[in-house]
């Protein structure tokens, strides 16, 4: 699988703060999980029920620095079983729910919500978490709200938020989202914009994600 900047900036935006375990649901190419473990010290599993998937992550998770402590599971987060509660879960999940679906099995089960349905990602996640524990997720902007609403039925509350731009002057296309088992009385949120107007990209996105590529190009 590709890995696409939706994943590089859940990775780069989820505070790490005081984690111990982390669980990465449908884990890809595992790289949200390399970056929870770059920026802390965390101990990650990475569940994912693709077996071309786990065979890649097993082999990124192998030739980084953080191996030992590193592991993916194979298997569908709706079998997945463990006594373990997690400090921190995040998810790139499916999304498309009524999008022409690909010729491609895999490429189907990755993006749309046959494989695993909002109710089933927020319900298995809530039961998942201790009583601090965030959850964090990348959404479609437009799914957002549907979401909001699930994962409330779940007690997860939107704690920071992060609208993504694909341009200046555009609308946002994406969403970064944080909840908790506590409601707040306020959502924090913040906004981001990849690219600039002649599509060059931002200041702000170099800044942010600048420390993490090899080099940016211009374009």
């Amino acid at each position: 699988m590709k890995t696409g900047t939706d994943a590089i900036l859940l990775g780069v935006w989820t505070d790490v703060s005081n984690i111990i375990n982390v669980l990465d649901i449908g884990s890809g190419s595992g790289i949200i999980s390399l970056f929870i473990a770059a920026r802390s010290n965390a101990n990650i599993t990475a569940v994912e029920s693709d077996s071309a998937s786990v065979i890649e992550s097993s082999v990124n998770f192998a030739s980084s620095d953080f191996a030992d402590r590193l592991q993916v599971v194979h298997t569908n987060f709706n079998e997945y079983k463990t006594e373990v509660k997690f400090d921190l879960i995040v998810s790139n999940p499916p999304f498309f729910t009524h999008d022409l679906h690909s010729p491609s099995k895999r490429k189907t089960n990755t993006r749309h919500t046959e494989s695993l349905s909002f109710e089933q990602l927020c319900s298995g996640a809530s039961k998942l978490m201790n009583d601090s524990a965030r959850f964090c997720v990348v959404l479609p902007y437009t799914q957002s709200e549907v979401f909001k609403e699930v994962a409330q039925k779940s007690g997860l509350y939107p704690s920071k938020e992060l609208f993504i731009f694909p341009r200046r002057g555009a609308e946002p296309n994406r969403i970064n989202i944080e909840f908790k088992k506590q409601r707040t009385h306020s959502c924090k949120k913040d906004f981001f914009v990849l690219r600039e107007e002649n599509n060059k990209f931002t200041d702000q996105y170099k800044e942010l994600l600048g420390n993490y590529y090899l080099s940016i190009p211009e374009q």
